[in-house]
């Protein structure tokens, strides 16, 4: 019996070796982006213990002080952060429970679209924004949203309706943050949507017309449940979002009279950490943003395991 199993050890082993020669190639074109992945995303995870620390630029990391969860009580004991939790639930949800949707709708009318002339032009200028940084994009919506000379305010202004200070007004700051966000991420997002609408059968379209569906009826009841597996995944990994916020966008759009109801933990730990060089703090935050993104991206995939069985793993 040992003698067997040793056997079959061997002759695993032998198998591995024979398929490491022959994929040799390949295997060293992988070590790169091994070696990336360690340096860049698995070697910085050393510095989670800073949330544990008192950190002291001298000392370094390893030789600053424990403090247990010191900094985790400091943030629980915060009203600074709870608001800025606050800001940061109210913003991701609105651009969740708009933004996610916006890619599919835009995708499901591309597909719709019959002549190819007008869909690529339309595929283009959806796209073009995602490769515009913010820092151009902020100049620009604040020309364009100026409440003295910018041309929606001016429009307002000719409809009979006062102008709004769109960046300057917390009741319209939020509102402004998903408009733009969705305008700049909507045709980028839509990329993997139309690719899944290429998988769909023709043929169940076909077997729609014959049954009487009309347009919406075969968006309805064939486009969506073909696409379903794809919305699926991408709504357990944006799951993680809620949480999570743009933050190139909103340090760049945030100004003194917005911070109140603009301020979330990405800024938060920007000038904790950046500005007050409070590390340990800071890295406190960011931990239990994370650990909540984990917890919510697991939960979203275990439900949707329970409700349709599709999911991540």
């Amino acid at each position: 019996m040992t003698v067997s199993v040793q056997t079959d050890r061997f002759k695993k082993r032998r198998s591995f070796l024979r398929r490491v020669r022959k994929h040799k190639l390949h295997l060293m074109m992988i070590i790169p982006v091994i070696l990336w992945y360690l340096l860049f995303k698995y070697g910085p995870l050393y510095g989670v213990t800073l949330a544990f620390k008192e950190f002291q630029m001298l000392k370094g990391i390893s030789g600053s002080p424990w403090v247990g969860l010191d900094n985790f009580k400091r943030l629980f004991d915060s009203y600074n952060f709870w608001n800025v939790f606050q800001n940061t639930i109210i913003i991701a949800g609105l651009k969740f429970l708009f933004g996610f949707p916006a890619p599919i709708i835009l995708a499901l009318m591309l597909n719709e679209l019959r002549p190819q002339r007008y869909k690529r032009v339309v595929q283009s200028l959806s796209y073009l924004p995602h490769f515009i940084s913010w820092v151009i994009l902020t100049g620009i919506f604040m020309v364009l949203l100026s409440p003295t000379r910018g041309p929606v305010n001016t429009l307002l202004k000719s409809m009979g309706m006062e102008s709004i200070y769109f960046l300057g007004d917390p009741k319209y700051f939020r509102g402004t943050l998903v408009v733009t966000g969705i305008w700049k991420g909507i045709g980028w997002g839509s990329i993997v949507y139309l690719a899944a609408l290429g998988g769909v059968n023709e043929e169940l379209y076909d077997a729609a017309r014959v049954d009487g569906c009309g347009r919406w009826g075969r968006i309805w009841h064939v486009t969506l449940p073909g696409i379903a597996p794809v919305v699926t995944i991408m709504l357990i990994l944006n799951m993680g979002s809620l949480v999570e916020d743009d933050f190139d966008q909103i340090f760049n759009l945030l100004n003194d009279a917005v911070l109140g109801v603009g301020d979330v933990l990405g800024t938060f730990i920007y000038r904790q950490g950046v500005k007050n060089l409070d590390y340990g703090y800071a890295t406190a935050v960011e931990l239990f943003r994370n650990i909540i993104s984990l917890v919510l991206v697991v939960s979203a995939n275990f439900i949707s395991k329970r409700i349709n069985e599709y999911g991540l793993w």
